[in-house]
């Protein structure tokens, strides 16, 4: 049988264990359980590596994006060629001639431009993207979905059906004819007007301002409708009456008690949308309604290299690489988002 002393220190391991958790914060222990995640991880680093790159992109890119060297055109380094058996050395002969570069580590496009350089500044374009989208959808999409859910009555009532027609357009053909009248119309506006100025700043961006207009439009509709759902959820809550019962005005309410009990959710959602909006700016530049040239974008310098796939793989194949590491690394920390922000999980190891 256990000594009373044993009894004791039992229990008191035993408090401190169930103190520890009760004093621990909700974010701090989802960042706990997160950086345990290890796919989640993997996915926090590689978009922290992106990110790097994008910051810094002058300092680490070996030439320059828009430099066209036609004499190198088309070339590849020797473990390239030595990749792919349809590629061979215009040294050694054959049908398909690439010219050896070792000085390129990805090879070089049709103009002579450096892949690899041209993914470094690509990831510029992807990671705004990835900031825009989410920022946008919470700054208008968060605002109405709170603001329909906590009101409620003829308010909710307008703020969702306009949502809901809003969402009866697919929402890359909206993006496309957004873009499509964008560019076309101001193409033909004179100068000294805000339009004109407008299309100067989309110039100047190198036609990221349009991509960022038509996303930022389509992107905050299903965060509108999460926040609802969301805040319907929680409205009834005991410390929502109680707050209400002591006179507490309605915005102090939303702000203070209904948004940190809904950003969970909130977040994990938006996070996991990312992919979505990086893959609509993918294939906007794609189909030549991205990025102008020439900018760096990961769509265009696929679309360009699927021309000349057979023969020059490596120009498609790299940047659809780099694309594709962006948007399985946001979907790996979404989910270990969604794993660590779990309520029922707190307090599991």
């Amino acid at each position: 049988m256990a000594t009373s002393e044993q009894k004791l220190g039992q229990s008191q391991v035993v408090n401190l264990t169930e103190e520890h958790y009760e004093q621990e914060s909700l974010w701090r222990n989802a960042l706990r359980r997160l950086l345990r995640n290890r796919m989640a991880l993997i996915g926090l680093i590689i978009i922290a590596f992106f990110a790097i790159l994008a910051i810094f992109a002058e300092q680490l890119a070996p030439h320059s994006y828009r430099t066209q060297t036609l004499a190198q055109a088309n070339a590849a380094p020797p473990w390239v060629i030595s990749l792919f058996p349809t590629m061979v050395s215009v040294e050694d002969g054959g049908y398909v001639k690439v010219v050896p570069a070792s000085e390129y580590l990805f090879g070089t496009d049709k103009l002579g431009r450096d892949i690899l350089s041209r993914i470094i500044y690509g990831t510029r374009v992807s990671l705004m993207v990835a900031l825009v989208g989410p920022f946008v959808a919470i700054l208008v999409g968060l605002i109405l979905g709170v603001t329909a859910g906590f009101v409620g009555g003829k308010v909710d009532n307008a703020i969702m059906r306009f949502t809901d027609i809003m969402y009866a357009f697919p929402t890359l053909l909206l993006i496309i004819l957004l873009m499509s009248f964008f560019r076309s119309s101001m193409g033909k506006i004179p100068e000294g007007t805000i339009a004109y100025s407008i299309s100067q700043v989309d110039q100047a961006s190198g036609g990221m301002l349009f991509i960022f207009i038509g996303i930022g439009l389509t992107s905050w509709m299903q965060m509108a409708r999460l926040a609802r759902g969301q805040v319907l959820s929680v409205r009834e809550m005991e410390y929502i009456t109680a707050a209400e019962s002591i006179g507490s005005p309605n915005l102090p309410i939303m702000w203070r008690h209904v948004l940190p009990n809904i950003l969970g959710p909130i977040v994990v959602a938006e996070t996991l949308t990312i992919p979505r909006y990086i893959s609509y700016e993918a294939f906007l530049s794609f189909i030549g309604l991205g990025v102008n040239a020439p900018t760096p974008s990961w769509g265009a310098m696929i679309s360009e290299g699927s021309a000349s796939i057979t023969t020059y793989p490596h120009q498609a194949l790299f940047p659809a690489i780099a694309l594709f590491l962006i948007m399985f690394a946001f979907n790996f920390l979404g989910d270990g988002l969604r794993d660590a922000l779990d309520p029922r999980m707190r307090g599991i190891d």
